[in-house]
């Protein structure tokens, strides 16, 4: 029996870890599910459909016994009767509601165009690429001591060997912790700053498509076929772009909880950012799609 018994089944367990890291959460912000109606101009509920006058279901009766047709008959359940149903009074006619006049929005395009949701892509993304690079050093070493405990077994005692595989699990153990804290804090600042940006947007499409008279807006994703005046996607990204330019994300070194507990966490990098322009707001060219990381 070899002294290095347990060195093939550590193996293993070194290179299970990996840091699986969370997808940009504009994707979530671009997925375009359901429907946005301006609180303003919300509809009314349409009048219920008259309640339908119920019917006992028919008794299925059981297969007549070839020998007897009499017995049968005595077989089949009887028809019981209901109790009747109330009948519902006709409801007062109500206003009727207003006239739909559609918009059109792209969340994906507009989160392109986003000066802000750049930022944080740039400043995010580039915390994931270094997270996978440390976590690449770090499985290197892991490789390089176990093939050194490998080649210098038979040279070792049993209590030896032992002492180097607990010592190189418990380096293993604090690397997953460690790795994994690292991620939760890069995903929580993905939520502390796609939620100003997700915050303001609801804002922004409701000022616009007020302005345009229109008390629904559809996701484009929904839509089939609309005309050049009901996409709203360039204006909204634009007064976007207005009235937040950058947002808040924590530094890389600060733990979003702990920074919440404090009760010092702002929700912009700048409150004057929030102002509305006095003057018209400039031109802003769509962007190029990002690159999600």
């Amino acid at each position: 029996m070899p002294k290095f018994n347990r060195t093939a089944a550590l193996s293993a367990a070194l290179l299970s870890m990996s840091v699986v890291l969370a997808p940009s959460a504009m994707a979530q912000n671009a997925g375009g599910g359901g429907w946005f109606v301006p609180k303003a101009t919300q509809q009314q509920p349409a009048p219920a459909a008259p309640h339908a006058q119920r019917r006992a279901p028919s008794p299925v009766p059981l297969p007549a016994a070839p020998s007897d047709s009499s017995e049968a008959d005595q077989q089949t359940p009887p028809v019981l009767p209901l109790p009747p149903i109330p009948a519902m009074p006709d409801i007062a006619k109500g206003s009727a509601p207003p006239a739909t006049v559609i918009g059109v929005i792209s969340v994906s395009g507009v989160m392109r165009q986003s000066m802000a949701a750049m930022q944080v892509e740039r400043t995010l993304g580039g915390r994931r690429d270094a997270l996978a690079q440390d976590l690449q050093k770090e499985q290197a070493g892991w490789r390089d001591e176990q093939q050194t405990l490998q080649a210098q077994a038979k040279s070792m005692s049993s209590d030896q060997i032992q002492s180097r595989e607990r010592s190189l699990q418990n380096r293993v153990m604090k690397a997953q912790r460690d790795f994994r804290n690292r991620n939760r804090i890069i995903q929580e600042a993905a939520q502390v700053s796609l939620g100003q940006i997700e915050r303001e947007l609801v804002q922004v499409i409701q000022k616009v498509a007020a302005s345009h008279g229109m008390n629904l807006v559809l996701h484009s994703e929904q839509i089939a076929l609309h005309v050049d005046g009901q996409d709203i996607t360039n204006e909204v990204a634009k007064q976007l772009n207005t009235i937040l330019p950058s947002v808040f994300i924590p530094d890389a070194n600060v733990d979003p909880e702990v920074l919440a507990k404090s009760g010092k966490m702002p929700t912009t990098a700048d409150e004057n950012q929030n102002m509305p322009a006095t003057g018209p707001a400039p031109e802003v060219a769509p962007a190029a799609p990002a690159t999600h990381k």
